[in-house]
């Protein structure tokens, strides 16, 4: 079987990450607040546990079945050809620390990403699913972005139209690791109209769904980011890291609603303090 992308269409490739994501909800919801949970250290100190490794090998094994030539990143068992003009992004679990503490803001993110003539490469394919939330975003390219609520109501997406930091609302995870940028970001937060920190996937969402206008994250890994990218900018928004530069290869992640996406880059910028 061959998987080049002319054989497979983004609408196919969509319906198959949407397979992929029913697999990995069938694992995690079952493990999900399990009193046998079992929970390991990674060598960076981040929490793993058994529902994380058993989706990602879930999903891992579809993708072997059915796009035999594409490769595969994913946050648990590594790189597998991200060489190729298509691989798959995987993150079995965002958000582990909630799941594995009963927090029901977790997630399954899937992307599918193309290199282009250029060399350059874009996703083309998202899926997000968050089972514990009864909720499910994907988009794949050109075709606007959606939600699916309890698996019954799907229903497109968009931006919203705020133009004023004075009128908009920020989301972030905590305040670590923003380095030289604390100072800026902390002011910028000081200018909204509301902050929260709904943290990881769950806040990107909500700035795709029109809800918030702003969210950030200082470190981030590929797979962390890939499935947001598309999802963001078929609802209308951008999606760069801090320095704007766009897509999900910059180390860190910032969501807007494209209104105001140069002035928080440029809020951002280390030593522009209160810009």
């Amino acid at each position: 079987m061959s998987s080049s992308p002319e054989k497979f269409s983004h609408g196919e490739d969509l319906t198959l990450a949407h397979r992929l994501a029913d697999a990995a909800d069938a694992i995690t919801l079952k493990r999900y607040q399990a009193i046998d949970l079992t929970v390991t250290t990674k060598p960076d100190n981040t929490p793993v546990t058994d529902a994380d490794k058993s989706s990602e090998e879930a999903i891992r094994a579809l993708l072997h079945a059915h796009r035999p030539d594409d490769g595969i990143v994913g946050e648990e068992f590594g790189n597998e050809g991200s060489d190729k003009n298509r691989y798959w992004v995987i993150d079995p679990i965002d958000g582990t620390k909630n799941f594995l503490r009963g927090v029901p803001t977790w997630a399954t993110l899937i992307a599918l990403v193309e290199r282009v003539e250029d060399g350059s490469q874009r996703t083309v394919v998202s899926v997000v699913s968050a089972p514990a939330l009864f909720r499910r975003w994907s988009a794949h390219l050109g075709g606007g972005a959606f939600v699916t609520i309890n698996r019954e109501t799907t229903k497109r997406i968009h931006v919203s139209g705020v133009s004023r930091i004075e009128d908009a609302s920020i989301s972030y995870s905590d305040f670590l690791g923003w380095g030289e940028m604390l100072e800026p970001f902390n002011a910028l937060l000081k200018k909204a109209w509301r902050t929260r920190g709904y943290g990881d996937f769950w806040s990107h969402m909500l700035v795709a769904e029109g809800a918030l206008e702003v969210a950030a994250e200082p470190v981030l890994a590929l797979w962390d980011m890939a499935a947001l990218d598309l999802i963001v900018t078929e609802a209308g928004g951008v999606f760069s890291n801090t320095t704007g530069v766009k897509g999900p290869h910059g180390g860190n992640g910032l969501s807007t609603n494209a209104a105001l996406h140069n002035f928080v880059v440029d809020a951002l910028e280390p030593g522009v303090i209160g810009a």
